[in-house]
């Protein structure tokens, strides 16, 4: 956290309160600078280690054009799980060879869309989807390379809600009941499929490497199978993403130490077994836009119920943050203008929805709020404006990247009028 001589919170160089004044609230402002530098320092751990690997933006993070373009720039391909975003991403200037498509559920005009513009790869879901993309690829005469997801039985310390990577899970073939190599003996006969990998997400938020481990030693068993037994052209493994970033006293590892230990289990299962190092895929989302947002609110009603608890309500809520309401997500959070006040009381932040699960923060110690606070809430760069929705006919907040004291909006606040714009009126009643 940056503070300037006059109290007030900095980020990217930028005045916080100068920001909301500006550019009104709730405003989140991204710290250009971190995300580039973030990116930069998963290279780094690759290149030491000297292996060659691919790093993928997972854009269901937070996918906007600018964001595209940025992580494109720094030498990330990008990974996206809808129509939309692959729209977004092509729309911004990345190639659709840099683009890989997910999706449990992929409709067929997404798997069209995709393979008409050259998508990098598809990762393989379920059977339903190896059947209808070897038809589509068919029809379309192409050769498509893909992967596909496994469920590697992993459980991950994580919440329940965005585990991913055990048996019971919508996502991937399941490696236990043999789904996986059924999977990999139907893509080898599939002749408009290229099966190139495997890929595994074993969850989100995860702080212990062990999982990715293991991850790692099952898939390099089914890896050898399709290598061995069905000679299938793999030359990837993909082991996802879900590293834990810090959003109130969280104990983060850093990503160098997560990394080191997925290479070295990489390269120590890998050799067992007589296989060539693969090319090792990652798909950092959150820990690449997470720490880099910061959320800033005007400050609204109070309200002190005593021996109870304390509300502070601001001018956003569960339509640009819904993670609370979700599965309980915590934050910390500051006065912008004010950032090095010393905390008064515990006081709980709701916000401006119809809707009592509304709450941003629970039982922050803040010192007491006045009139024209500005709230700062930190880490909400990932899953924040991704999954903002317009509940009460709220307008989405703008978005605004913050670099050596430069601000630039990457998306504009949206209005009243935006809100009816698709809107159609009846026939005069």
């Amino acid at each position: 956290m940056q503070i300037g001589d006059n109290h007030h919170l900095y980020i990217g160089g930028c005045d916080a309160v100068e920001l909301a004044k500006s550019y009104g609230t709730p405003l989140i402002v991204y710290d250009e600078k971190l995300i580039r530098t973030t990116i930069q320092a998963f290279h780094e751990v690759f290149r030491r280690a000297g292996v060659p690997y691919q790093i993928s933006y997972a854009s269901k993070a937070f996918c906007t054009m600018a964001m595209c373009q940025l992580v494109y720039q720094e030498g990330c391909g990008i990974d996206v799980v809808s129509g939309g975003e692959l729209y977004t991403a092509l729309e911004s200037g990345v190639p659709a060879s840099a683009i890989h498509l997910h999706g449990n559920n992929k409709t067929p005009d997404e798997l069209g869309f995709a393979v008409d513009v050259g998508i990098g790869a598809i990762i393989v879901d379920n059977f339903f989807e190896i059947a209808l993309l070897q038809d589509i690829a068919a029809k379309s005469n192409r050769i498509v390379d893909v992967l596909i997801r496994v469920a590697p039985g992993v459980e991950a310390h994580t919440h329940e809600f965005i585990a991913t990577g055990g048996q019971d899970s919508k996502f991937g073939f399941d490696l236990a009941s043999d789904q996986a190599h059924m999977a990999l003996r139907q893509l080898a006969d599939a002749e408009n499929l290229r099966c190139v990998g495997l890929h595994s997400h074993i969850g989100s938020q995860i702080f212990d490497v062990d999982g990715f481990v293991v991850a790692v030693e099952r898939l390099a068993d089914l890896y050898q199978y399709g290598v061995r037994e069905l000679d299938l052209p793999l030359t990837v493994l993909n082991v996802g993403g879900g590293f834990g970033i810090r959003y109130t006293d969280e104990d983060a590892p850093p990503v160098a130490e997560t990394l080191s230990a997925i290479i070295a289990a990489t390269r120590q299962t890998f050799e067992a077994r007589e296989l060539d190092f693969p090319t090792l895929w990652i798909e950092p989302g959150r820990s690449i836009a997470g720490p880099a947002g910061t959320t800033l609110y005007q400050i609204g009603s109070q309200k002190r119920i005593p021996g109870i608890r304390n509300y502070l309500a601001v001018d956003g809520g569960m339509t640009d943050n819904p993670r609370l309401a979700l599965y309980g997500a915590k934050y910390h959070a500051v006065y912008a203008n004010r950032a090095d006040a010393e905390p008064e009381d515990t006081w709980s932040v709701a916000g401006k929805c119809c809707e009592s699960g509304d709450m941003l923060i629970w039982d922050a110690e803040l010192p007491n709020p006045k009139p024209d606070d500005i709230l700062a809430v930190f880490a909400t760069g990932a899953y924040n404006y991704s999954m903002a929705s317009h509940y009460n006919r709220i307008p989405k907040p703008a978005v605004v990247f913050a670099r050596d004291g430069v601000a630039t909006v990457v998306v504009e606040r949206e209005t009243w009028s935006d809100l009816i714009r698709k809107d159609r009126r009846l026939a005069d009643l």
